[in-house]
């Protein structure tokens, strides 16, 4: 219990007041834990937070929505799903990894499925080489996790490119069922203009993920390099495959919602 720490020390951190703290924590974007009436945090959460937030200021002009300021879930009269489970459920995942896999090699493009936490869904699909060496790091996912749950928070529903903990380009574009948001398609593993980072920024990445940096370095120019026009193609392609999921999932969910009527009727 050492490492818990409370919503004071938190808003210290994070530099937020205490009701966008009870925000995060209701949007899914915080881990905490009850302890009586007062919730605590884990010290390791709020870190790896902080670290993969600096990365990515790091990494370029342009950063990653603060949590602490944006709320998915009044976006354009839409809200996140509260369940995390409703697109795993809903979403075939067979095929979506089909689907996923080749988009990515169309667009040239990183390419993975996660829900509104940041929880990836499917495996990632056609990972740059960059990032397959930064994976050798055994907390890479949740470092990618963190960043991707960032990302569910942007306040805009259309894919925009930010710089992730790797240092790479990111955007999501969104599944959604109705006015609910229920997941987001996610690529990645493009290069910012220009790349590599100096030596210091590729220094710090490599101690984020826990790497020798001499290793980091030799991989920094396995990216994916879009001029301005594929990555307009690319971000169109990840609200297109999101468009195609949220079809999917509609069809899945009207499924079984017959299913169910019927069932309700033979029991009649």
């Amino acid at each position: 219990m050492a490492d818990l720490l409370t919503t004071s020390q938190v808003q210290d951190r994070l530099k937020v007041d205490r009701t966008t703290i009870y925000r995060m924590i209701d949007a899914g974007h915080l881990p905490a834990i009850r302890v009586g009436k007062q919730w605590r945090f884990q010290a390791p959460d709020i870190e790896r937070w902080l670290h993969a937030h600096a990365a990515a200021t790091r990494a370029g002009d342009s950063q990653l929505p603060e949590l602490a300021q944006t709320q998915p879930e009044r976006s354009a009269g839409f809200r996140a799903g509260t369940d995390p489970g409703d697109l795993r459920t809903l979403l075939p995942l067979a095929s979506a990894q089909e689907i996923q896999n080749g988009f990515a090699e169309a667009l040239g493009v990183t390419l993975v499925t996660a829900d509104m936490r940041g929880v990836p869904l499917t495996e990632i699909s056609n990972a740059c080489g960059f990032q397959a060496a930064l994976m050798r790091d055994p907390t890479a996912l949740q470092k990618c996790a963190l960043v991707w749950r960032q990302l569910a928070a942007s306040p805009s529903m259309e894919p925009k490119l930010y710089p992730n903990e790797m240092g790479l380009l990111c955007a999501r574009g969104l599944i959604r069922s109705g006015s609910t948001l229920l997941g987001m398609v996610v690529i990645g593993g493009i290069a910012p203009d220009p790349w590599p980072p100096s030596h210091e920024g590729l220094a710090a990445i490599a101690d984020l993920f826990g790497l020798e940096r001499g290793f980091v370095e030799s991989n920094a120019g396995a990216v994916y390099r879009l001029d301005r026009s594929a990555q307009e193609r690319a971000l169109r392609g990840a609200q297109r495959i999101a468009d195609i999921f949220s079809h999917l999932v509609d069809d899945r969910a009207t499924v079984v919602r017959r299913m169910r009527t019927i069932e309700s009727l033979t029991q009649l």
